[in-house]
């Protein structure tokens, strides 16, 4: 039977996780318009309201019930406004594995959210979950992203080389595909001990391939 994540919210000091709700369209839009989500990541630009709105209602539940990822918005629990997302996929069950991935809203970068979201759905999962290893996989470049792995106290593993797709605007405005590596991150059970709960970053993203 396919095992699958439990609808579930997760609290910090500063932030609650939950569930992608329909009054985060306009947010979720807007945040994955912004050029650095386009630049490192494969989220489709522009990203409308449209689409916010079948990832929201089809796309994160039909990942849940498969067993294959779960999608979490990041809100401020002061006041409930959306600082970012963070998405598991690539779950593999029998082995209690899956892939870690990102986004921080431009005007709520450098508050440390993607750090202390991370390290929250770090610590539920190998608490509550009983999960052995979580994967990132971030583009070479992104400096940003690979100090949040770091910090939440990720072991970097290698290259793959060619791997990664990121994004370049050209002279006209449109987007242009550049290839590039991937630098690939875990973290274990144990990787968590003496990774201090006061975590400061840039904001950053990891790679999201395979979002409507």
């Amino acid at each position: 039977m396919t095992s699958t994540f439990p609808n579930i919210s997760i609290s910090t000091e500063r932030l609650v996780l939950r569930p992608l709700d329909e009054d985060d369209v306009p947010a979720l839009a807007e945040m994955m318009n912004d050029e650095q989500v386009g630049a490192w990541t494969d989220v489709p630009q522009p990203y409308t309201e449209d689409r916010a709105r079948r990832w929201i209602t089809e796309y994160a539940p039909t990942q849940r019930t498969a067993g294959s990822g779960l999608d979490l918005a990041v809100t401020e629990f002061l006041t409930q406004r959306l600082v970012g997302i963070v998405q598991l996929g690539k779950t593999n069950w029998h082995i209690r594995s899956t892939e870690l991935s990102y986004v921080i809203a431009p005007w709520a970068r450098g508050e440390g959210y993607a750090s202390e979201a991370a390290l929250a759905t770090a610590q539920w999962l190998f608490g509550d979950q009983k999960f052995e290893r979580i994967e990132l996989r971030i583009a070479a470049d992104n400096t940003a992203s690979q100090q949040v792995a770091q910090k939440i106290g990720c072991i970097s593993e290698g290259v793959l080389r060619n791997a990664c797709i990121a994004h370049v605007r050209t002279e006209d405005g449109t987007w242009t595909d550049v290839r590039t590596d991937f630098l690939v991150w875990s973290l274990l059970p144990e990787d968590l001990d003496g990774v201090g709960e006061e975590l400061a970053d840039t904001g950053g993203f990891t790679s999201f391939s395979d979002w409507s």
